[in-house]
């Protein structure tokens, strides 16, 4: 009854350590993995000894199995096919050569500098590499960097754990015994991936098959009968070649995704909360078994092994399998720089540490001493710095350019022209033939065909883009517009005109990445009308920091007077659409379209036959009088807020 009850407070226990983690993380906006390692171990029998991992015996290793599943399979799930057309080739090296290039690599250094017989340092390497998905995906979440690296990592971390694992499990059988026909070890790592692909694509076509037919299951029901589908693929493809499972899971969540079975983003979401929690438990659980004592008795050779793992091996892995992929040096460095190793490499070690140790053979505990100094320098080095490195190489996803926009009108050709001026890349998409053709007149880029087709979307080249913006004359087909872009495409800014009524503004899914595009309630009708009769000017402001608050309120009551549109704003370098909830700062330049109705009596008292005004240019809006009517309501406003505060004004002690 003690054992039992012990084992409950250790479950207990390593729930609110790993979620307790998950949250300082969030909060901190740094990578979970360094709190769970860093809470792991505390909590263990070498510190204050709250967590003792021992008391599950062998049902440690069946919380790991299951776990890695699930979340391989979560991986599968989330990888986007289409992302990786262009990187196939970079993919397939980094899984294959690469694979190759780091298990010799690591060998080699962890026998020259780590002192290990080769045998050992050989299947240390083995063990390593694999890069994980369950550090990468947060990771990216958080530095939310260019989209070609970031399916290029993502990609490289969910199939090359399955590869890994069973190469790992490989050179285990070579030590243990005795067997090194490379020919055999080819061999076996071909059919175990076989069978595991094969039981893979078999199992996620029968999901999506049920999924979509049995109408008469709830979809909390659905998810738990995926959730009993994985496992139950990865046992058989166990039950058939050992080692052969994690393949499965992997292929069975690849296939399952491009079957695109309904509601597939609630299941996404499920998958998603299930695999945070098994991260959570299995990281702290296998820090908390780690001896530090062995960690420290590696000494510093085998700190040097693991630095020649991340910046000699590393690098020379990516350079060599990117190649011809067409990504960019700051891209390559920092596909280098990003290979955080997680939860396949330490319990896959911690396993391997147990057998050895059965078997006799010594260096199983400094295997896994080695693993975990690996996870804890790569996680903590390149988690912590991959948004600094990010930054300083460029490739924020904010930094992407270019923009798609749908529809083709007055204002949306104009905004199109301003990025084009700078050099960026933009499309418009209409299916009014008449517009497309005007647009094309103005040398534009123009698909004449429907932004809910994904195919043209791609080839407009959104995937790449900065910016989406739905600026239809209909505000509901935009919305709907906008939240399709957000969820298939996920560019780092999604705009479009809606209308104001708060109801239809919270209609997408995801509210939070779908912006009101320049003004709250902006009449496109209006301001077309006005570009198409020369009734206004193009204006450039720069706010001061000196009289930043009189210049936002100025550009706020011509806003609010309808007598300005803010367009376009420039922040360190980079042009972006400006939102209804903008919040503007110091040394933004702002492009704004201006009403100003003289022009057009003027052409008419000359008796000028030019149907378009040329667009002027000026500087200070601020010379721009305010209409006497909302001048008066702003002078009303701030003598209301006067008299409460005369009136909130505490008395006077005598």
């Amino acid at each position: 009854m003690e054992i039992s009850f012990n084992i409950t407070l250790l479950m207990v226990m390593t729930v609110i350590c790993g979620i307790s983690a998950q949250v300082l993380a969030a909060y901190l906006k740094v990578p979970a993995i360094v709190f769970l390692l860093l809470f792991g171990i505390l909590a263990g029998p070498d510190c204050f000894g709250v967590l003792h991992p021992n008391l599950l015996g062998s049902g440690l290793e069946v919380m790991v199995s299951l776990c890695v599943a699930l979340i391989l399979f979560e991986g599968g799930l989330n990888l986007e096919l289409r992302d990786l057309g262009k990187l196939s080739g970079s993919i397939r090296n980094l899984v294959t050569v690469g694979t190759l290039i780091t298990l010799i690599g690591g060998g080699m250094a962890a026998h020259w500098l780590g002192e290990f017989p080769w045998p050992i340092a050989f299947l240390y390497a083995s063990l390593v590499v694999v890069t994980g998905p369950t550090v990468i995906g947060p990771l990216l979440k958080q530095v939310s960097v260019d989209k070609q690296v970031a399916a290029l990592l993502e990609a490289e971390g969910v199939l090359i754990d399955p590869v890994g694992a069973i190469l790992a499990v490989l050179v285990l059988n070579i030590i243990l015994n005795g067997n090194a026909d490379l020919v055999v070890l080819f061999r076996d790592l071909i059919v175990r991936l076989f069978v595991g692909a094969v039981v893979g694509v078999a199992g996620g076509w029968l999901l999506g098959f049920i999924l979509k037919r049995s109408q008469f299951l709830s979809e909390d029901l659905k998810n738990l009968v995926v959730l009993a589908g994985l496992w139950g693929f990865f046992g058989l493809a166990e039950e058939i070649r050992s080692e052969s499972g994690l393949m499965a899971t992997v292929v069975s969540g690849i296939v399952l995704r491009a079957a695109a079975v309904p509601e597939e983003r609630l299941l996404r979401r499920f998958k998603g909360q299930l695999t945070v929690l098994a991260i959570s438990m299995l990281f702290v659980l296998l820090a908390a078994d780690l001896s530090l004592a062995s960690v420290v008795a590696l000494g510093w050779g085998s700190l040097f092994t693991v630095l020649a793992l991340m910046w000699v091996v590393r690098p020379i892995n990516v350079w060599l399998c990117t190649w011809n992929s067409g990504l960019n040096w700051r891209q390559k460095l920092f596909v280098c720089w990003v290979a955080p190793r997680g939860i396949v490499s330490a319990s896959i070690a911690s396993l391997f540490a147990i057998l050895l140790t059965q078997r006799g053979i010594n260096g199983g505990d400094s295997i896994k001493a080695l693993v975990f100094l690996t996870i804890i320098m790569t996680v903590f080095v390149q988690g912590l710095t991959a948004g600094r490195m990010a930054q300083l190489l460029g490739i924020t996803s904010k930094s992407a350019t270019g923009a798609a926009i749908v529809g083709s009108n007055p204002l949306s050709r104009l905004i199109a022209r301003l990025f084009q001026e700078r050099g960026e890349s933009v499309a418009i998409i209409d299916t009014n033939p008449e517009a497309c053709a005007q647009a094309e007149r103005e040398g534009l880029r123009v698909f004449l065909s429907s932004a809910l087709d994904h195919s043209v979307l791609e080839e407009a080249g959104l995937e790449s883009m900065g910016t989406f913006l739905a600026m239809t004359n209909n505000g509901e087909v935009n919305l709907v517009l906008a939240q399709r872009a957000a969820e298939e495409f996920a560019p780092p800014r999604v705009l479009a005109i809606f209308p104001k009524d708060p109801q239809a503004a919270n209609t997408p899914a995801n509210p939070t990445k779908i912006n009101q595009a320049f003004v709250s309630d902006l009449s496109l009708k209006d301001w077309n009308e006005y570009l198409s009769d020369g009734e206004v000017k193009l204006g450039e402001t720069e706010l001061k920091t000196e009289g930043l608050q009189f210049q936002i309120a100025h550009l706020q009551a011509l806003v609010k007077a309808g007598e300005l549109v803010p367009l376009l704003l420039e922040r360190q370098g980079y042009l972006q659409v400006v939102s209804a909830t903008q919040i503007w700062q110091a040394g933004d330049r702002i492009i704004y379209l201006l009403y100003d109705p003289t022009p057009k009596l003027l052409k008419r008292l000359s008796g000028s036959s030019q149907s378009r005004l040329t667009l002027e240019k000026h500087q200070v809006v601020e010379e721009v009088p305010i209409p006497a009517a909302v001048l008066k309501q702003v002078l009303e406003e701030k003598s209301v807020i006067a008299k409460e505060k005369e009136i909130l004004q505490p008395p006077v002690s005598r």
